[in-house]
């Protein structure tokens, strides 16, 4: 479970350029929650994430995973329970490394392990080949390949099995589909249910696209200048249309979303 307690973060306050992202934000995400996240450019969502991940110090607030604060803890130590993946599939990989080295890597940072990629062993070569299976790209037949020669589609795929091989305690994903063509996108969103249901994980998910943001998990949030203005779920989601969400956004702050990229996603 992860809990923000009032989440404030200003970047280079008392300049001209002075820029309050995070405006007291609170949110619990439960286990089995899969949430997505919508709002203009500069609404906070990626900041909000940077927060949580721990790529930056807040302001204000309290950040707790699992009931353990984590406000002050550094990055590099969030990265063993936060699951991450960006909008670009190069993020995430090492190309010159094979699939299995990749792999390897995750799997040795999440459980702390000091094995050499030499020292891989058949029983965590057994997994890999199982796990790459999943994915339904013939990948596990590919293990001894480096992941340059991977489409972006393979990759981001890898990635997201890389960063939940070993169920991390919340997964974070921004935008992690918006670089892929159509089909692909669909097959990873599809991995992206399976996993996140399997392992009954804790997931945000960032996008620009009203529909997914409404039909994919139990739970829509929408931000605004650092705030989040809506959190819909359960009876109030059912059935709800992108036209009722606007409709709910512009009673909620008072103005019309004017994000022409979220606009034209919802047109069908």
């Amino acid at each position: 479970m992860l809990k923000l307690t009032n989440i404030k973060k200003t970047f280079y306050p008392g300049t001209v350029n002075e820029k309050a992202a995070l405006r007291g934000i609170s949110l619990t995400v439960n286990d089995g929650d899969f949430a997505t996240i919508i709002g203009s450019n500069g609404a906070g969502k990626s900041t909000l994430f940077n927060a949580i991940a721990g790529s930056f110090f807040v302001d204000e607030g309290v950040v707790e995973l699992d009931g353990k604060d984590i406000t002050y803890m550094p990055e590099y130590k969030r990265a063993l329970e936060i699951g991450r993946l960006f909008q670009d599939p190069m993020k995430g990989t090492a190309p010159h490394m094979t699939i299995e080295e990749n792999l390897a890597l995750a799997y040795m940072r999440v459980k702390q392990e000091n094995a050499l990629f030499a020292r891989i062993n058949n029983k965590q070569r057994k997994i890999f080949r199982e796990k790459l299976a999943l994915l339904d790209m013939g990948l596990e037949d590919r293990m001894k390949q480096p992941v340059g020669l991977l489409s972006g589609g393979q990759r981001q795929a890898l990635t997201l099995l890389m960063a939940t091989l070993v169920a991390p305690k919340i997964l974070l994903l921004d935008e992690h589909t918006a670089a892929l063509d159509p089909g692909t996108a669909d097959k990873v969103i599809e991995l992206t249910k399976n996993i996140v249901r399997e392992n009954h994980l804790a997931c945000l998910m960032i996008t620009h696209n009203m529909h997914s943001a409404l039909e994919l998990g139990n739970r829509t949030l929408m931000m605004d200048a650092g705030r989040i203005v809506l959190d819909i779920s359960g009876q109030e989601r059912e059935g709800l249309t992108v036209e009722g969400l606007l409709q709910k956004f512009s009673a909620d702050t008072g103005k019309e979303l004017d994000n022409d990229r979220i606009l034209l996603s919802g047109v069908e």
